[in-house]
């Protein structure tokens, strides 16, 4: 596998609205309802504090972004997205981006990365955030809309990056 995670540049647009727009049509894991067209993409990456894609051979196959998730007193927290494209999931890109994102969070100078809404049915993300060292800070109960209208729990997660060496 010779996949690498790198930082964004303009040229890679298409291609991650692309994958950002598969993960929010399924309905199942972002809170977003509508989709980024090349426009709309552009300033959502540009304004993120990072955004990584994983690569292999020019093909774009799953990206995150992070920024902080809160201000002042709790400014030190951050928060990320992942999205993987269908045709890529299974090959172990999630994990590449998680490790490359906590990495890129503590370099940015972030205590903690947390994820305030991981839907509860998405088990595939769970046990990798578990195995990687995430805690689960809980159950919201009913706290997802699924695109079919029912609603799922969620559970926030946290990472602390003073473990990271």
């Amino acid at each position: 596998m010779s996949i690498i995670v790198r930082k964004y540049c303009a040229e890679d647009i298409a291609q991650m609205c692309e994958i950002w727009n598969e993960v929010v049509d399924d309905g199942i894991a972002f809170p977003q309802d509508e989709a980024l067209d090349a426009n709309s993409g552009a300033k959502f990456f540009e304004a993120q504090t990072f955004c990584g894609i994983a690569e292999e051979n020019g093909v774009i196959l799953g990206m995150y972004i992070f920024h902080p998730n809160n201000v002042g007193r709790c400014g030190h927290i951050s928060n990320a997205s992942y999205a993987v494209g269908s045709n890529a999931r299974g090959r172990g890109i999630g994990k590449a981006l998680v490790i490359d994102s906590l990495k890129k969070a503590k370099d940015f100078g972030f205590g903690i990365l947390q994820f305030n809404a991981v839907v509860s049915t998405n088990l595939a993300a769970r046990r990798l955030y578990e195995k990687l060292g995430f805690v689960q800070l809980g159950t919201i109960p009913r706290g997802f809309l699924m695109k079919n209208g029912e609603y799922e729990d969620i559970c926030p997660y946290y990472f602390d990056l003073s473990k990271l060496i």
